[in-house]
């Protein structure tokens, strides 16, 4: 496996998008039989996709099971769901059910996905003529501009509300708060209130109410968010999973819908930029993604790119909570950025926060230094073949990059190293998707309005 365009401060770098490739052209050489897996969630809705390994027997089943239990993985986190459904070989089958247990290789993915959609993990085998079929959601999400709207945005820093009426924002608040320290339940509760009642207060009536929020939100509870990482686990299950819902309560029986912050990202670019098919990439504490399909809508999907592997290579850096290698949040994010400062030959104080590190980084770019432009060039590489693997499961137009990272001169090196990486290897994407840093202060009032357009007024 040999990149075109190389990731110069990383030699051991082996992208997932040249993997895929070379794998499965090796083992339809090899006589390679399909296999399908398919990834079911919440409603029974199920995301399919086939592939191909070679046949079992021949002496390529680790590779087999390597290649195989790194697409479960990505399925897992970009689509969600509860139970792995494998169609094809029985051997990769028992392998990955073997990964997937409390004690297994993949036990953090399986007690994540256990809790987010409360039911234990399990996998399936399936003769592949009973193969799983695609069976998504086709309920619109967004664009729905009609009445007066509140459009909260609950971040990890600071909570912003708009008043929107038919479409205009007319009304906009940004409060500092710590929701990340509180244990205290009400704590959140409260500040989430007063922002609604603030908005509603420059408004004749609230007739719907859209919330984008840090975490994973399935049928408008929250599952998981670090934003009550401080709330105890029986408190978190009994006051918050519902407090979006009890909020909205206070306003009447309005319509609701609540999304991750990353999809209404992904809206808010796609309503800007007047397309669909757009992925929404955010690098700051780690690497947070949405997107908009080709009819506009919200799929529901998690989206985690960060839990997403990027870097096949068993000598990359391991996140420390999942466990696991090559993944995005350690190569779209500012441990990215630190990650590769040494081998950058600059020498970062330990005493500071990774937030200050990455700011002295900047500060260097900013003074016009080559080894910080390393930095961000490596970055910029990783970040083309990233993108290559994503249009594996994603129907892919328009990117989105954004956040702390992505700032200043260092965003144009990381961007125009990954439009090369698409011309040189993969040129039928590159003449496909177009790649945006959007202007912040147009992104800021635009997430605004686009997340009070999520719900629809029957």
């Amino acid at each position: 496996m040999k990149c075109k365009i190389e990731a110069i401060l990383d030699k051991d770098f082996s992208p997932m998008a040249l993997l895929y490739r070379d794998f499965t052209e090796a083992a339809k050489a090899a006589g390679g039989e399909k296999l399908v897996i398919g990834i079911e969630r919440n409603k029974g809705y199920v995301s399919a996709f086939e592939t191909v390994v070679y046949p079992d027997g021949i002496g390529r089943d680790e590779e087999n099971y390597a290649f195989i239990e790194r697409l479960v993985k990505t399925l897992l986190w970009i689509r969600g769901g509860h139970k792995i459904i494998i169609a094809g070989s029985e051997k990769i089958t028992a392998r990955i059910a073997e990964a997937y247990t409390p004690d297994g290789e993949r036990r953090f993915d399986y007690e994540f996905m256990s809790g987010v959609y409360e039911t234990p993990v399990t996998v399936e085998h399936r003769r592949i003529e009973d193969a799983p079929v695609t069976a998504e959601s086709a309920t619109p999400v967004g664009r729905h501009l009609d009445g007066c709207r509140i459009g909260f945005d609950a971040g990890g820093s600071d909570r912003k509300v708009s008043a929107v009426i038919d479409g205009k924002c007319i009304y906009s608040e940004e409060v500092v708060w710590f929701p990340k320290t509180a244990s205290d339940p009400q704590y959140h509760y409260d500040g989430i209130l007063a922002a609604m009642k603030s908005a509603a207060a420059h408004m004749p009536r609230v007739d719907a109410i859209g919330v984008s929020s840090a975490g994973v939100c399935i049928d408008n509870r929250i599952m998981v968010a670090s934003l009550f990482m401080q709330v105890p686990k029986e408190e978190f299950n009994k006051k918050c999973k519902n407090m979006y819902i009890d909020v909205a309560k206070e306003f009447g029986d309005v319509p609701l819908e609540v999304a991750n912050d990353g999809d209404v990202t992904a809206l808010a670019g796609a309503m800007d930029l007047g397309e669909n098919n757009v992925l929404g990439i955010s690098m700051g504490t780690s690497e947070a993604g949405g997107y908009v399909d080709g009819v506009g809508n919200i799929a529901g999907w998690l989206n985690e790119l960060a839990f997403v592997p990027c870097d096949a290579s068993k000598n990359a850096m391991v996140d420390e909570w999942s466990g696991d290698y090559g993944c995005g949040v350690k190569y779209f994010s500012q441990d990215a950025v630190i990650k590769l400062a040494p081998a950058a030959g600059i020498e970062l104080d330990e005493k500071l926060s990774p937030a200050e590190k990455l700011k002295v980084v900047q500060g260097l770019m900013k003074e016009g230094d080559a080894r910080a432009a390393k930095i961000y060039d490596t970055i910029g590489v990783y970040f083309g073949y990233a993108i290559a693997y994503y249009a594996l499961f994603y129907d892919i137009r328009h990117v989105l990059i954004m956040g702390r990272v992505t700032s200043g001169e260092g965003g144009v090196i990381l961007l125009a190293r990954a439009k090369e990486v698409l011309r040189e290897e993969f040129p039928e994407l590159y003449e496909k998707i177009e790649l945006h840093i959007p202007d912040e202060s147009r992104r800021r009032v635009g997430q605004s309005v686009a997340a009070a357009s999520l719900p629809e007024i029957k």
